[in-house]
Parts: C-alpha cells; sequence; structure tokens
C-alpha cells in the first residue's frame, strides 16, 4: 500500500483561508522573547505580504533595537543562570528530539506559512523544507551528546585536557529563500552546543520561525534559550552584529551585507562572524556526460526549482559547443514545464518571486542584459499580473559577454545564463571567472576529467553527474565571496564551541 498523499489530499487554498482569518491557529502572534510570544516595546508592527497574490496575511510585531537588548538579555541570562548550557548533552539532545517531533504534528501549518510568505510551492515547503528542518534538528539532537575531548601527552605529574565548551550567546541572521531550513542549520547545531540563541527572521519570511519558536515553547526548551525577532536588516540586524553580548553572529545572505557583519564586529566585541555568502554557480556540460538529456533537464531544474532563488543556483549553464545546441533545446523544452502558478495548487512546481520589488528588480536586469546583446531565448514576462502576485516566466538566455550583468551578478530568480565554451581549459577558465565560489557541477563520463575539473574549479561544493545533492553528514558553505564557515555536518557544533585547555599538576 502506498503512502497517503498529505499534499494531494489537501485543501490548502481553504486552509489558508482559515488561518489568515483566525479560524484555525497557526499565525504567529508576536516576538518569541524569553519563552513567550510579545509585542514589541514600542508597540510598531509591519504587514505581512503574501508574493501569491498581493494580499495581507497578517500584522506582525516589528522589533527595533530595544527588542533586540531585551531578546540578547534573555540568552544571556539563560546561558548564564539557566539549565541548558548545565544539561547534560543528552538531556539536551531529548529535548531537541521532542520539539522535532512537536514540529513534525505542525508540519502542515509551517509548510503553509511558508508556501504563503515567500511562494514556495507547497509540495516543496511541505515535502523539502519541512523534511528538511525536521531532520537537522532531530539529526544535532541525536548528535548533542556524541562529543568529546582530549588528553594530551604530558608529564608523570601534570595532566592536561582538551575540551569544547559552549560560546554563549549566538545571533542568526538567516534569508528568505528557505526560512526554516537555513534556520534550523544555524539554531540546531548552537542549541546541541549548549548555547543559546537569538534569530532574526528576513523581513520577506518571518511568519513560519516564529511560529516554529512558540511550538519550542511547547516542546518544553527553557525560557530564553530559543528567541525570535521579526525586523528590519538595517535596525535589527545592525544591532545583534553591533551587541556586545552577543559571542558568535552566524549569517546567510549578500555579499554586501556579509561585509557589515564583520564591520560590526571589529567595532563591538570582536565576536565570530561565519558568514554563507551569494553564489553565481556554474553547470558545466561536456560531450562525454553519461546523459545528456539528464544533464539538460537537472540544468533547469536547478535554476527554476524554488524560483532560483537559490544561492546555489546553477544560474550560468556552460556548455561545449559540441553539444551546445542539442542541450539547449532540451532546457528550453524543459522549462515550459516549469511555467509559474499559484504554489497553493498541489501540482505547481514554480510559484512567484518572493515580493514586487524582486520582480521588478530581476526585470530591470534583464532588460538591462539584453540591450548589452545578450539573446532571450524563452521566457521573460511578467505572467498572472491579474492575481496581484509576483510572477515571472522561466527564462533563458545566450550569446552572452562575459562582463554581461547577467553572467557577473547573483539575480536570485529564474534566469538562466548560457554560455558555450570549446575546450575544457575555456570551461574551467569561463567558471572560474567570478568573484563568488559557493557551488558548481561537472557533467562527464571520464573519471580523469572529473577529477581534474572539479579540482580546479574554486567552489565549496562541487557535484559530478547531479545538483544539489547533499546530506546533513557532510558540511556546507563558501570560499571567496561566498564566505566562510560552515553548516551542517559535526564541523558546525564545533563552531558555536571554544577549546579549553586545562593543566592539572598531581605530583
Amino acid at each position: 500500500m502506498s503512502a497517503p498523499d498529505v499534499v494531494g489530499d489537501t485543501d490548502w487554498v481553504a486552509l489558508a483561508a482559515d488561518v489568515v482569518a483566525g479560524r484555525t491557529p497557526g499565525m504567529p502572534s508576536g516576538l518569541v522573547i524569553d519563552g513567550a510570544p510579545r509585542p514589541t516595546r514600542s508597540g510598531a508592527t509591519r504587514a505581512i505580504v503574501s508574493p501569491r497574490d498581493g494580499a495581507t496575511l497578517t500584522v506582525l510585531p516589528w522589533a527595533a533595537a530595544d527588542d533586540v537588548d531585551d531578546a540578547v538579555a534573555s540568552a544571556r541570562n539563560a546561558f548564564r543562570d539557566g539549565p541548558w548550557a548545565r544539561l547534560h548533552p543528552r538531556e539536551r539532545g531529548e529535548l531537541m528530539v521532542e520539539f522535532a517531533r512537536v514540529i513534525d504534528a505542525h508540519r502542515s501549518e509551517l509548510a503553509l506559512l511558508v508556501a504563503l510568505e515567500m511562494g514556495k510551492p507547497v509540495r516543496a515547503a511541505y515535502e523539502i523544507e519541512l523534511r528538511a528542518l525536521l531532520r537537522t534538528v532531530r539529526y544535532y539532537g541525536e548528535l548533542a551528546d556524541k562529543g568529546s575531548g582530549e588528553i594530551t601527552a604530558s608529564s608523570a605529574s601534570e595532566l592536561s585536557l582538551v575540551t569544547r565548551e559552549p560560546a554563549g550567546v549566538v545571533a542568526a541572521v538567516v534569508p528568505w529563500n528557505f526560512p526554516l531550513t537555513l534556520a534550523g542549520w544555524k539554531f540546531a547545531p548552537a542549541l546541541a552546543a549548549g548555547c543559546t540563541v537569538v534569530l532574526k527572521t528576513a523581513e520577506q519570511s518571518p511568519l513560519s520561525m516564529l511560529r516554529v519558536a512558540e511550538l519550542a515553547i511547547e516542546a518544553g526548551l527553557p525560557p530564553g534559550v530559543l528567541n525570535v525577532l521579526s525586523g528590519d536588516g538595517i535596525e535589527v540586524g545592525a544591532a545583534l552584529g553591533r551587541h556586545p553580548d552577543v559571542d558568535i553572529l552566524t549569517f546567510t545572505g549578500s555579499t554586501d551585507v556579509g561585509r557589515h557583519f564583520l564591520r560590526y564586529s571589529a567595532d563591538s566585541n570582536l565576536k565570530r562572524v561565519y558568514l554563507e555568502l551569494g553564489g553565481k554557480s556554474p553547470n558545466i556540460v561536456f560531450p562525454d556526460a553519461p546523459d545528456l538529456d539528464a544533464a539538460a533537464d537537472t540544468a533547469a531544474w536547478a535554476i527554476f526549482f524554488n524560483s532560483g532563488e537559490m544561492c546555489t543556483a546553477g544560474s550560468r549553464l556552460i556548455l561545449h559547443r559540441d553539444i551546445a545546441d542539442r542541450v539547449l533545446d532540451r532546457v528550453v523544452a524543459t522549462a515550459a514545464d516549469w511555467f509559474p502558478a499559484d504554489p497553493l495548487l498541489a501540482d505547481t512546481r514554480m510559484g512567484p518571486v518572493v515580493d514586487a520589488r524582486s520582480l521588478t528588480r530581476l526585470r530591470s536586469t534583464l532588460d538591462s542584459g539584453l540591450a548589452s546583446g545578450a539573446r532571450l531565448v524563452h521566457g521573460g514576462r511578467q505572467v498572472l499580473a491579474d492575481t496581484g502576485g509576483s510572477y515571472l516566466e522561466p527564462t533563458v538566455v545566450t550569446d552572452l559577454d562575459p562582463a554581461n550583468v547577467l553572467v557577473r551578478d547573483e539575480l536570485f530568480g529564474p534566469i538562466l545564463s548560457v554560455l558555450v565554451v570549446d575546450s575544457e581549459e575555456e570551461a574551467i577558465r569561463v567558471a572560474g571567472d567570478t568573484p563568488y565560489g559557493l557551488a558548481a557541477a561537472v557533467w562527464t563520463g571520464d573519471l580523469g576529467r572529473a577529477h581534474r575539473v572539479s579540482k580546479a574549479l574554486r567552489a565549496g561544493t562541487v557535484w559530478v553527474n547531479c545538483y544539489e545533492e547533499g546530506d546533513l553528514n557532510v558540511p556546507f558553505g563558501g570560499v571567496k565571496l561566498s564566505g566562510f564557515g560552515r553548516d551542517k555536518s559535526r564541523h558546525a557544533i564545533d563552531e558555536y564551541t571554544d577549546l579549553k585547555t586545562t593543566w592539572i599538576a598531581h605530583g
């Protein structure tokens, strides 16, 4: 017997109407500080608008710098005086596993919030976003008590110990494109390490993570352990970056904002900063790829999934001339399958871009690239404008000069730039002609070429004959202007700890 199709069997449009109207629970009610939802000190609020139809979903408390002070103080008190850091790691892990169980019980309502607030198709929200969050919280809960220290070589009268201790208060600033997945990658390892957290949501997608913070209370996490704020980056993010009582700041977002956080650290308490920043990922297809049709279909998925709003999006498709026309034709044909639609319909593959501002920016950048000589092969139009939503056709452009804005800039939208090369050496050069280094892909049936090219590419992750493969056991992050530090894996827990050396004289 096959498993029930929860997504296909749910009337998401009706469910959304009930949640927005307050007829059923699910909509968060406020900032979460010190174990309870609350308003802002000033009473400030912000209307949250859905890119699905331009409608207001709710009005949320909107934090300012004084609310940051309250949240950091709560996290500091919880770390210094509360039980969290003092619990046996096994007990922290058990609470985190219970937290995952509670999240799972609310999986549908959380998937709905993600779909409403940033336009992710509800099937992707339920099957990918929520699955990732659940697995992440469980993974780090189960890993919490698996750490160990060291006893180093010393004299007969001395003993030297090396231990890892929780670093303290962690500020996490997360983006809107994967509002729960990327939040989980930040707060879960920090909690497992014994730290307390203040997390700032993205302005565009605050609802789902605020609701998760409410569920943390239900799951039994002590007050102050996980605090969540909605607010503007220019005020709330900056206040966290400058705060003298934040020990570590972790950020996923744009390179420009990442630079600001480094300055804030230097100007305040020299807090450690971990940055996962932008990308302009190359996806290289050689004539000896084991399956050119699969390479083309995956190339379309790599740029059109999540409306291209991924830091790892395969936004530069680099094709060897011998197979360029065949692969490009297949990509264009496949693009038709990604025509945007209502994200609350179970069979929608691509929803709107995140908001009207993003849509305007993408169309303006596309116009600029075409004016500079690029050729539009497919798409490029705003569609479904009568819905009030922010929908852009999947778009493919070619005949690109290396200096074209469509090649150089991270667009964060469903726009694919196709470049044609004549050799392996040229493919490596074109792929590397970017200040970013987050991810890359190579399609080849030649094992030697796979090794040569993947080694030559400066990127945190290189996929060979696949794209966007991942696992919680392996780290994720970038090089160059894509940042530093790593999410996921055991390595992530280590980033939220301090090494301590203890010498004991016993002779």
